[in-house]
Protein backbone atom coordinates (compact mmCIF):
# COMPACT_ATOMS: atom_id res chain seq x y z
CA UNK A 1 0.00 0.00 0.00
CA UNK A 2 1.31 3.44 -0.82
CA UNK A 3 1.37 5.91 1.79
CA UNK A 4 1.12 9.34 1.24
CA UNK A 5 1.70 12.71 3.46
CA UNK A 6 -0.40 16.07 2.94
CA UNK A 7 -0.79 17.83 0.04
CA UNK A 8 0.33 14.19 -2.18
CA UNK A 9 -1.63 13.38 -5.19
CA UNK A 10 -2.25 10.34 -7.56
CA UNK A 11 -4.47 9.15 -9.74
CA UNK A 12 -6.14 6.11 -8.93
CA UNK A 13 -5.07 4.46 -12.39
CA UNK A 14 -1.29 4.73 -11.13
CA UNK A 15 -2.45 3.47 -7.81
CA UNK A 16 -3.75 0.10 -9.17
CA UNK A 17 -7.15 1.57 -7.34
CA UNK A 18 -10.15 0.12 -9.50
CA UNK A 19 -13.91 1.20 -8.38
CA UNK A 20 -15.68 -0.30 -6.55
CA UNK A 21 -13.63 0.09 -3.66
CA UNK A 22 -14.17 0.87 -0.06
CA UNK A 23 -12.76 4.26 1.69
CA UNK A 24 -12.05 3.64 5.68
CA UNK A 25 -12.00 6.43 8.04
CA UNK A 26 -9.97 5.95 11.62
CA UNK A 27 -10.07 8.58 13.47
CA UNK A 28 -11.48 8.87 17.52
CA UNK A 29 -10.61 11.04 20.62
CA UNK A 30 -10.67 9.76 24.03
CA UNK A 31 -14.72 10.77 25.92
CA UNK A 32 -15.75 13.07 22.40
CA UNK A 33 -17.94 12.03 19.65
CA UNK A 34 -16.95 12.12 15.79
CA UNK A 35 -18.89 12.46 12.89
CA UNK A 36 -17.03 11.56 9.78
CA UNK A 37 -19.18 12.50 6.41
CA UNK A 38 -18.22 12.62 3.09
CA UNK A 39 -19.45 15.54 0.56
CA UNK A 40 -20.79 14.86 -2.64
CA UNK A 41 -19.39 18.15 -4.83
CA UNK A 42 -20.15 19.55 -8.38
CA UNK A 43 -17.54 21.50 -10.57
CA UNK A 44 -17.81 24.43 -8.50
CA UNK A 45 -16.96 22.86 -5.63
CA UNK A 46 -20.52 23.29 -3.84
CA UNK A 47 -23.25 20.65 -2.82
CA UNK A 48 -25.73 21.36 -5.03
CA UNK A 49 -27.43 18.11 -4.41
CA UNK A 50 -27.83 17.33 -1.02
CA UNK A 51 -28.51 13.89 -2.00
CA UNK A 52 -25.03 13.51 -1.65
CA UNK A 53 -24.09 14.31 1.36
CA UNK A 54 -23.38 11.21 2.99
CA UNK A 55 -23.30 10.83 6.89
CA UNK A 56 -25.09 9.50 9.91
CA UNK A 57 -28.14 11.27 9.74
CA UNK A 58 -28.09 9.48 5.14
CA UNK A 59 -26.42 7.16 4.82
CA UNK A 60 -26.69 6.19 1.39
CA UNK A 61 -26.54 8.41 -1.66
CA UNK A 62 -28.78 7.79 -5.12
CA UNK A 63 -27.78 4.58 -6.76
CA UNK A 64 -25.89 3.12 -3.66
CA UNK A 65 -22.70 5.15 -5.18
CA UNK A 66 -21.44 6.20 -1.80
CA UNK A 67 -22.82 4.39 1.16
CA UNK A 68 -21.53 4.44 4.72
CA UNK A 69 -20.98 1.68 7.43
CA UNK A 70 -20.85 3.16 11.02
CA UNK A 71 -18.41 0.98 13.45
CA UNK A 72 -17.53 2.39 16.48
CA UNK A 73 -14.12 4.56 15.48
CA UNK A 74 -14.07 3.43 12.04
CA UNK A 75 -16.01 4.50 9.39
CA UNK A 76 -16.25 2.66 6.12
CA UNK A 77 -17.49 4.14 3.02
CA UNK A 78 -18.23 2.06 -0.07
CA UNK A 79 -17.89 3.95 -2.80
CA UNK A 80 -19.00 3.20 -6.83
CA UNK A 81 -17.61 6.06 -8.77
CA UNK A 82 -19.12 4.39 -11.75
CA UNK A 83 -22.56 4.93 -10.36
CA UNK A 84 -22.09 8.65 -9.52
CA UNK A 85 -23.95 10.99 -12.10
CA UNK A 86 -21.53 13.67 -14.41
CA UNK A 87 -22.82 16.45 -12.22
CA UNK A 88 -20.66 15.07 -9.39
CA UNK A 89 -17.09 16.13 -9.49
CA UNK A 90 -15.41 15.05 -6.36
CA UNK A 91 -16.17 13.67 -3.08
CA UNK A 92 -14.66 15.20 0.12
CA UNK A 93 -14.15 13.28 3.12
CA UNK A 94 -14.36 15.09 6.27
CA UNK A 95 -14.47 14.03 9.89
CA UNK A 96 -15.97 16.94 12.77
CA UNK A 97 -15.95 16.65 16.70
CA UNK A 98 -18.48 17.42 19.30
CA UNK A 99 -18.45 19.04 22.02
CA UNK A 100 -15.72 21.22 24.04
CA UNK A 101 -13.16 19.03 22.41
CA UNK A 102 -10.89 20.17 19.55
CA UNK A 103 -8.87 18.01 16.75
CA UNK A 104 -5.60 18.56 18.30
CA UNK A 105 -7.20 15.99 20.84
CA UNK A 106 -7.21 13.14 18.03
CA UNK A 107 -5.40 10.02 18.40
CA UNK A 108 -3.25 8.87 15.35
CA UNK A 109 -5.44 7.95 13.21
CA UNK A 110 -5.76 7.19 9.01
CA UNK A 111 -7.65 7.43 5.88
CA UNK A 112 -7.22 4.31 3.58
CA UNK A 113 -8.45 3.87 -0.08
CA UNK A 114 -9.20 -0.08 -0.78
CA UNK A 115 -5.63 -1.80 -0.07
CA UNK A 116 -4.02 1.28 -3.03
CA UNK A 117 -3.08 4.07 -0.43
CA UNK A 118 -3.36 5.28 3.12
CA UNK A 119 -3.18 8.86 4.58
CA UNK A 120 -2.62 9.15 8.34
CA UNK A 121 -3.04 11.84 10.75
CA UNK A 122 -2.60 12.45 14.22
CA UNK A 123 -3.87 15.32 16.53
CA UNK A 124 -0.41 16.86 16.44
CA UNK A 125 -1.24 18.34 12.86
CA UNK A 126 -3.88 20.49 14.26
CA UNK A 127 -4.73 22.89 17.02
CA UNK A 128 -8.14 23.90 18.40
CA UNK A 129 -10.18 23.00 14.92
CA UNK A 130 -13.56 21.56 15.78
CA UNK A 131 -13.26 19.46 12.32
CA UNK A 132 -11.06 18.27 9.21
CA UNK A 133 -11.14 17.72 5.92
CA UNK A 134 -9.07 15.01 5.48
CA UNK A 135 -8.81 13.95 1.59
CA UNK A 136 -10.91 14.33 -1.80
CA UNK A 137 -10.99 11.74 -4.65
CA UNK A 138 -12.17 14.18 -7.87
CA UNK A 139 -12.25 13.95 -11.60
CA UNK A 140 -9.31 15.74 -13.68
CA UNK A 141 -9.42 15.30 -17.39
CA UNK A 142 -11.72 12.45 -17.51
CA UNK A 143 -9.53 10.09 -14.80
CA UNK A 144 -9.84 9.94 -10.45
CA UNK A 145 -7.27 11.04 -8.55
CA UNK A 146 -6.90 11.04 -4.84
CA UNK A 147 -5.52 14.25 -2.97
CA UNK A 148 -4.71 14.11 0.77
CA UNK A 149 -5.49 17.26 1.98
CA UNK A 150 -5.68 17.11 6.00
CA UNK A 151 -6.69 20.81 6.43
CA UNK A 152 -7.91 21.50 9.83
CA UNK A 153 -11.24 23.77 9.84
CA UNK A 154 -12.18 26.38 12.58
CA UNK A 155 -16.35 25.64 12.40
CA UNK A 156 -18.39 22.35 13.32
CA UNK A 157 -20.51 20.32 10.77
CA UNK A 158 -22.72 22.34 10.18
CA UNK A 159 -20.18 24.82 9.54
CA UNK A 160 -18.73 22.77 6.87
CA UNK A 161 -22.44 22.35 5.50
CA UNK A 162 -22.44 26.51 5.50
CA UNK A 163 -18.81 26.17 3.32
CA UNK A 164 -19.75 23.61 0.41
CA UNK A 165 -22.94 25.63 -0.07
CA UNK A 166 -25.41 23.49 1.82
CA UNK A 167 -28.62 24.61 4.06
CA UNK A 168 -29.23 23.38 7.31
CA UNK A 169 -32.96 22.22 8.19
CA UNK A 170 -33.96 24.39 11.90
CA UNK A 171 -34.39 21.79 14.66
CA UNK A 172 -37.97 23.34 15.40
CA UNK A 173 -41.16 21.97 15.31
CA UNK A 174 -42.90 22.11 12.41
CA UNK A 175 -44.00 25.56 11.19
CA UNK A 176 -47.19 26.64 10.21
CA UNK A 177 -48.28 25.86 7.37
CA UNK A 178 -47.75 28.86 4.24
CA UNK A 179 -49.07 29.29 0.70
CA UNK A 180 -46.91 27.55 -1.86
CA UNK A 181 -44.14 28.89 -4.02
CA UNK A 182 -43.80 29.30 -7.60
CA UNK A 183 -40.68 26.90 -6.87
CA UNK A 184 -40.51 24.40 -4.32
CA UNK A 185 -37.76 25.19 -1.65
CA UNK A 186 -34.61 22.96 -1.53
CA UNK A 187 -34.63 20.54 0.34
CA UNK A 188 -32.18 21.35 3.38
CA UNK A 189 -30.01 18.77 5.63
CA UNK A 190 -31.16 17.61 8.88
CA UNK A 191 -28.12 17.41 11.00
CA UNK A 192 -29.94 17.17 14.01
CA UNK A 193 -28.88 14.28 16.64
CA UNK A 194 -29.10 13.52 20.27
CA UNK A 195 -26.09 12.36 22.28
CA UNK A 196 -27.11 11.73 25.93
CA UNK A 197 -24.25 12.73 27.42
CA UNK A 198 -24.41 11.83 31.44
CA UNK A 199 -25.84 9.22 33.26
CA UNK A 200 -29.51 9.93 33.70
CA UNK A 201 -29.51 12.06 30.78
CA UNK A 202 -33.21 11.70 29.01
CA UNK A 203 -34.58 13.06 25.63
CA UNK A 204 -38.55 12.32 25.00
CA UNK A 205 -39.76 11.85 21.41
CA UNK A 206 -43.48 12.46 19.73
CA UNK A 207 -44.81 10.14 17.51
CA UNK A 208 -44.99 12.32 14.00
CA UNK A 209 -48.75 13.21 13.51
CA UNK A 210 -51.02 10.32 13.99
CA UNK A 211 -48.21 7.63 13.02
CA UNK A 212 -46.95 5.10 15.31
CA UNK A 213 -42.96 5.35 15.98
CA UNK A 214 -42.16 3.11 12.86
CA UNK A 215 -39.71 0.35 12.43
CA UNK A 216 -37.36 1.47 15.49
CA UNK A 217 -33.77 0.27 15.63
CA UNK A 218 -31.51 0.05 18.00
CA UNK A 219 -28.01 -0.46 16.58
CA UNK A 220 -24.58 -1.40 18.68
CA UNK A 221 -21.50 -0.96 17.18
CA UNK A 222 -17.81 -1.21 18.20
CA UNK A 223 -13.69 -1.26 17.48
CA UNK A 224 -13.71 -4.74 16.74
CA UNK A 225 -9.92 -4.90 16.69
CA UNK A 226 -8.42 -2.47 18.56
CA UNK A 227 -4.88 -2.37 18.34
CA UNK A 228 -4.20 -3.98 21.89
CA UNK A 229 -5.61 -7.15 20.76
CA UNK A 230 -3.58 -7.36 16.99
CA UNK A 231 -1.11 -9.92 17.51
CA UNK A 232 1.73 -9.27 15.26
CA UNK A 233 5.10 -10.67 16.87
CA UNK A 234 6.90 -13.88 15.97
CA UNK A 235 5.55 -16.59 18.05
CA UNK A 236 2.15 -14.79 17.89
CA UNK A 237 1.90 -16.02 14.86
CA UNK A 238 3.63 -19.48 15.16
CA UNK A 239 1.35 -20.75 17.84
CA UNK A 240 -1.64 -18.48 18.55
CA UNK A 241 -4.87 -18.44 16.52
CA UNK A 242 -6.56 -16.04 14.41
CA UNK A 243 -7.08 -13.14 16.37
CA UNK A 244 -11.33 -13.46 16.81
CA UNK A 245 -12.16 -9.82 17.58
CA UNK A 246 -14.48 -8.69 20.08
CA UNK A 247 -17.63 -10.45 20.38
CA UNK A 248 -20.27 -8.02 22.05
CA UNK A 249 -23.93 -8.99 22.78
CA UNK A 250 -26.86 -6.35 22.49
CA UNK A 251 -30.22 -7.31 24.20
CA UNK A 252 -32.65 -6.48 26.19
CA UNK A 253 -34.85 -6.72 29.05
CA UNK A 254 -38.80 -5.93 27.99
CA UNK A 255 -41.79 -5.57 30.37
CA UNK A 256 -45.30 -5.60 27.89
CA UNK A 257 -48.07 -2.98 29.17
CA UNK A 258 -49.78 -6.04 30.78
CA UNK A 259 -46.72 -6.77 33.25
CA UNK A 260 -45.46 -9.40 31.40
CA UNK A 261 -41.43 -9.63 31.63
CA UNK A 262 -39.13 -10.80 29.17
CA UNK A 263 -35.71 -10.95 27.50
CA UNK A 264 -34.75 -10.64 24.01
CA UNK A 265 -30.93 -12.12 23.46
CA UNK A 266 -28.49 -14.57 21.17
CA UNK A 267 -27.52 -16.29 24.30
CA UNK A 268 -29.96 -19.37 24.82
CA UNK A 269 -31.29 -18.14 21.12
CA UNK A 270 -34.30 -15.65 22.64
CA UNK A 271 -34.05 -13.45 19.43
CA UNK A 272 -37.99 -12.18 19.75
CA UNK A 273 -40.33 -11.50 17.38
CA UNK A 274 -41.09 -8.46 15.62
CA UNK A 275 -44.82 -8.90 14.17
CA UNK A 276 -45.84 -10.62 17.17
CA UNK A 277 -45.46 -10.39 21.35
CA UNK A 278 -43.23 -9.01 22.41
CA UNK A 279 -42.61 -7.02 19.39
CA UNK A 280 -39.21 -6.68 19.66
CA UNK A 281 -36.73 -8.73 17.93
CA UNK A 282 -32.56 -9.20 18.19
CA UNK A 283 -31.72 -9.37 13.92
CA UNK A 284 -28.48 -12.34 14.79
CA UNK A 285 -25.44 -12.60 16.66
CA UNK A 286 -21.97 -11.52 15.24
CA UNK A 287 -20.09 -14.41 16.88
CA UNK A 288 -17.09 -12.89 14.39
CA UNK A 289 -16.40 -9.59 14.24
CA UNK A 290 -17.00 -9.31 10.62
CA UNK A 291 -20.69 -7.50 9.95
CA UNK A 292 -19.26 -4.17 10.07
CA UNK A 293 -22.95 -3.23 11.23
CA UNK A 294 -22.53 -4.27 14.25
CA UNK A 295 -25.62 -5.70 16.13
CA UNK A 296 -29.19 -4.50 16.19
CA UNK A 297 -32.57 -4.64 17.96
CA UNK A 298 -35.98 -3.65 16.03
CA UNK A 299 -38.85 -2.69 18.16
CA UNK A 300 -41.74 -2.59 15.91
CA UNK A 301 -43.47 1.11 16.63
CA UNK A 302 -46.52 0.62 15.70
CA UNK A 303 -47.09 -1.64 18.30
CA UNK A 304 -45.26 0.91 21.26
CA UNK A 305 -49.00 0.94 22.89
CA UNK A 306 -48.31 -2.42 24.00
CA UNK A 307 -45.20 -2.23 25.46
CA UNK A 308 -44.29 -0.26 28.67
CA UNK A 309 -40.36 -0.31 29.01
CA UNK A 310 -36.72 -1.84 27.11
CA UNK A 311 -34.07 -2.06 28.94
CA UNK A 312 -31.05 -2.25 26.11
CA UNK A 313 -27.98 -3.83 27.63
CA UNK A 314 -24.47 -4.83 26.01
CA UNK A 315 -23.00 -8.25 27.28
CA UNK A 316 -18.81 -8.92 26.60
CA UNK A 317 -18.98 -12.50 25.63
CA UNK A 318 -15.61 -12.74 24.28
CA UNK A 319 -12.14 -11.25 23.03
CA UNK A 320 -11.74 -7.80 25.35
CA UNK A 321 -10.49 -7.36 28.56
CA UNK A 322 -12.72 -4.58 29.23
CA UNK A 323 -15.06 -1.52 27.94
CA UNK A 324 -12.03 1.43 27.19
CA UNK A 325 -11.29 -0.97 24.22
CA UNK A 326 -14.62 -0.93 22.17
CA UNK A 327 -15.22 2.44 21.72
CA UNK A 328 -18.79 0.91 22.04
CA UNK A 329 -22.04 3.36 20.97
CA UNK A 330 -25.74 2.43 20.91
CA UNK A 331 -27.53 4.46 18.20
CA UNK A 332 -31.42 4.58 18.76
CA UNK A 333 -33.00 5.61 15.36
CA UNK A 334 -36.65 6.45 14.78
CA UNK A 335 -37.95 7.17 11.21
CA UNK A 336 -38.26 11.24 11.12
CA UNK A 337 -36.69 11.27 14.35
CA UNK A 338 -32.83 12.74 15.11
CA UNK A 339 -30.62 9.58 15.85
CA UNK A 340 -30.54 9.12 19.71
CA UNK A 341 -26.64 8.37 20.71
CA UNK A 342 -25.59 6.52 23.88
CA UNK A 343 -21.92 6.26 23.94
CA UNK A 344 -20.06 3.14 26.28
CA UNK A 345 -17.79 5.63 27.11
CA UNK A 346 -17.20 4.38 31.27
CA UNK A 347 -16.79 0.84 33.15
CA UNK A 348 -13.66 -1.05 32.69
CA UNK A 349 -13.80 -4.74 33.47
CA UNK A 350 -17.25 -5.25 34.19
CA UNK A 351 -18.75 -8.09 31.39
CA UNK A 352 -22.09 -6.34 31.35
CA UNK A 353 -23.28 -2.47 30.87
CA UNK A 354 -27.00 -1.51 31.04
CA UNK A 355 -26.97 1.15 28.49
CA UNK A 356 -30.39 3.02 27.74
CA UNK A 357 -33.94 2.63 29.38
CA UNK A 358 -36.43 2.90 26.34
CA UNK A 359 -40.01 3.75 27.77
CA UNK A 360 -43.40 4.42 27.19
CA UNK A 361 -44.46 7.49 28.58
CA UNK A 362 -48.34 7.82 27.80
CA UNK A 363 -47.34 7.20 24.20
CA UNK A 364 -44.32 9.58 24.33
CA UNK A 365 -41.05 7.52 23.49
CA UNK A 366 -38.09 8.56 26.29
CA UNK A 367 -34.94 7.35 26.11
CA UNK A 368 -32.54 7.41 29.11
CA UNK A 369 -28.85 7.13 29.45
CA UNK A 370 -28.48 4.54 32.65
CA UNK A 371 -24.58 3.26 31.94
CA UNK A 372 -25.06 0.68 34.59
CA UNK A 373 -21.74 -1.65 34.89
CA UNK A 374 -22.10 -4.97 36.61
CA UNK A 375 -19.74 -7.38 37.88
CA UNK A 376 -20.51 -11.06 39.30
CA UNK A 377 -21.29 -11.61 43.04
CA UNK A 378 -20.67 -15.02 44.06
CA UNK A 379 -22.88 -17.19 42.72
CA UNK A 380 -25.22 -14.15 41.48
CA UNK A 381 -24.92 -13.46 37.84
CA UNK A 382 -24.39 -9.96 35.91
CA UNK A 383 -27.74 -10.39 34.27
CA UNK A 384 -29.61 -11.15 37.85
CA UNK A 385 -28.18 -8.58 39.24
CA UNK A 386 -29.25 -6.33 36.18
CA UNK A 387 -32.56 -7.68 36.44
CA UNK A 388 -33.25 -7.14 40.26
CA UNK A 389 -32.06 -3.53 40.08
CA UNK A 390 -34.59 -2.43 37.64
CA UNK A 391 -37.07 -4.92 38.70
CA UNK A 392 -38.47 -7.06 35.74
CA UNK A 393 -38.51 -10.08 37.64
CA UNK A 394 -37.62 -13.24 35.30
CA UNK A 395 -36.10 -16.59 36.57
CA UNK A 396 -32.07 -17.11 35.66
CA UNK A 397 -30.30 -19.95 34.58
CA UNK A 398 -27.06 -20.40 32.75
CA UNK A 399 -27.49 -19.75 28.76
CA UNK A 400 -24.97 -20.63 26.23
CA UNK A 401 -25.23 -19.72 22.26
CA UNK A 402 -23.74 -23.00 21.23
Amino acid sequence: MNTFSRGQKGKLSDLGCTSPFTVAVDVKAPGASIDVSCFGLDANDKLSDERYMVFYNQLASPANAVTLDLNGGLCRFKVDLDALPASIAKLVFTAAIDGAAAMRQIAPGSLSVGDAVSFPFTGADFNEEKAIIIAELYRRDGQWRFGAVGQGFNGGLSALLAHFGGSEAAPAAASPAAAPSAAAEAKKISLSKVTLEKRGDKVSLDKRGNKGYGRIRVNLNWNQRPAAMQKTGFFDKLINKPDKGIDLDLACLYEMADGTPGLVQALGKQWGNYDQRPYIQLEGDDRTGSVSTGENIYINGEFFDKIKRALVFAFIYDGVPDWSATDGVVTIEIPDQPPVEVRLDQGGKQPLCAVALIENRGGTLQVTKLIDYFSQQGSTSVHQLLDTKYGFGLRWKTGSKD
